[in-house]
């Protein structure tokens, strides 16, 4: 089952805040989110959204994604362990997760680390700067916990080899790159690719706007 969290987009990426106001903001939240399950829906893996978020809700119908309500919004961390439980007590043997933020990501990719995922154990891509984690497979699905966070992918990759079991590490360019800040904005936009997210951003300028790199 691939669990992907998508929190209150209306108040999305407040680290943006430097150069797009919320409506822009709660725009680019919503365009990463459908080329995320554009990407997503050319698998053969199981989607569900965890979330309650009307737009995210309006998508997982449109995408025919299951939903897993998640009415306390607790963040990341909280509702993916929630998810989790889910998976686990109907049975489902391999959870993973990927963020709402990856407009990049290839169902290639997607499909890599599913046919790299050992018997049982773990695949981790992390984010372009080393710090993050943008997909976690778990073979079984709670294998170990998931903490989220800027710097998520050392401790994911301790706690995977703490269980014995295989980890594989596996670097994506579309998984990688998760829009957090201004200089994400100008790599999003200087990428190959026509997903709705570059052509927002392109449109607000972001293609021509290489002073965001220092932002």
């Amino acid at each position: 089952m691939l669990l992907i969290p998508v929190k209150n987009l209306v108040n999305a990426k407040q680290r943006l805040s430097l150069v797009l106001d919320q409506p822009e903001r709660t725009a680019l939240a919503h365009a990463m989110l459908w080329d995320v399950l554009t990407a997503v829906s050319a698998s053969s893996i199981d989607t569900c959204l965890v979330t309650s978020d009307p737009y995210a809700l309006e998508l997982a119908d449109n995408f025919h994604c299951e939903v897993i309500a998640d009415k306390f919004n607790p963040g990341e961390t909280g509702a993916i362990e929630m998810a989790t439980h889910i998976c686990e007590s109907r049975g489902i043997e391999t959870t993973i997760v990927i963020p709402a933020d990856i407009p990049l990501i290839q169902t290639e990719e997607l499909n890599q680390i599913i046919a790299t995922a050992p018997e049982q154990g773990s695949v981790i891509v992390p984010a372009s700067d080393g710090r993050g984690t943008n997909a976690i497979l778990r073979r079984p699905a709670g294998l170990f916990p998931l903490r989220f966070g800027n710097d998520s992918f050392k401790p994911h990759h301790a706690a995977a080899c703490a269980t014995g079991k295989p980890c594989v590490v596996l670097q994506f360019p579309g998984i990688g790159l998760d829009i957090d800040n201004p200089s994400d904005l100008y790599k999003l936009a200087s990428a190959s690719g026509e997903t709705r997210s570059q052509q927002l951003v392109r449109k607000w300028g972001f293609a021509s706007y290489p002073a965001a790199v220092n932002l």
